[in-house]
């Protein structure tokens, strides 16, 4: 089996390479990981410049550009055969909720599916990362489980991990995606050179985060594995559109 890894903190994130060395016993793994943190990024592609991919001495390839960047140049462009499998993390902190919107975690694992590939968004649910070894295991399961299945379409699911040792894990529970409250407001400062500047706020605190959520999941010390889809049209409101066009 062939898995391409990827993510957003960053081709020396501990999290990629914790990942690395655990699927590396059941697959032949390529790493291909943005030069820097691109955290946010969301499912931006670069195309008002060439990317470059250069490869580091630990064997990781890192791209000048996104997750999906990365994901795109490796599947379309480097790679001579296409991955059995595309597995985005360890990211650190979750990924719940709209986080899916802003990702870049979900942003490279999105690109897989896309491009037809089975593929796994991984976060470790803390900005602490004591536990990387967790995800690392409950990634190698899903892998397996995955593999085992004789699916009929690509899967894409988002996978948040509790940050405690294994064995205090409660289980595995498929959820659906929660909702924040709206983020806070930017924050407004002023640089050493009299530079007015703002940095984004955080992000808000769950507001939908009921039972079957992922918030709900994770705060009982579950895993929580989310299927996305890709189609954003509201079909509900279909019909009151074209109402709209025949009057």
């Amino acid at each position: 089996m062939r898995i391409l890894l990827s993510n957003d903190d960053g081709y020396f994130s501990p999290g990629i390479e914790c990942l690395a060395r655990s699927l590396a016993d059941v697959a032949d793994i390529t790493v291909v990981a943005p030069e820097r943190d691109r955290s946010g990024a969301s499912n931006s592609l670069t195309l008002d410049r060439p990317l470059s991919l250069k490869r580091a001495a630990n064997g990781y390839y890192h791209v000048n550009g996104t997750p999906t960047d990365c994901v795109h140049l490796a599947v379309t462009g480097m790679l001579d055969e296409m991955p059995d499998m595309i597995v985005s993390g360890i990211n650190l902190g979750a990924n719940m909720g709209d986080d899916t919107i802003y990702s870049g975690t979900v942003a490279a694992a999105t690109e897989g599916f896309l491009l037809g590939i089975p593929s796994l968004a991984v976060s470790l649910c803390s900005k602490v990362g004591a536990h990387f070894e967790t995800a690392a295991r409950v990634t190698l399961e899903l892998v397996q489980m995955i593999r085992r299945q004789e699916a009929h379409e690509a899967v894409l699911l988002n996978v948040n991990v509790p940050d405690v040792p294994y064995a205090q894990l409660r289980g595995r529970v498929v959820t659906r995606l929660g909702k924040r409250h709206k983020a806070e407001a930017v924050v407004r400062t002023i640089t050493p050179r009299n530079e007015t500047v703002y940095w984004v706020g955080a992000a808000g605190e769950a507001q939908d985060s009921g039972e079957g959520t992922d918030f709900f999941a994770v705060g009982r010390d579950e895993v929580s594995i989310t299927p996305l889809q890709i189609d954003l049209t509201h079909s509900a409101q279909l019909p009151l559109i074209r109402s709209w066009l025949a009057q």
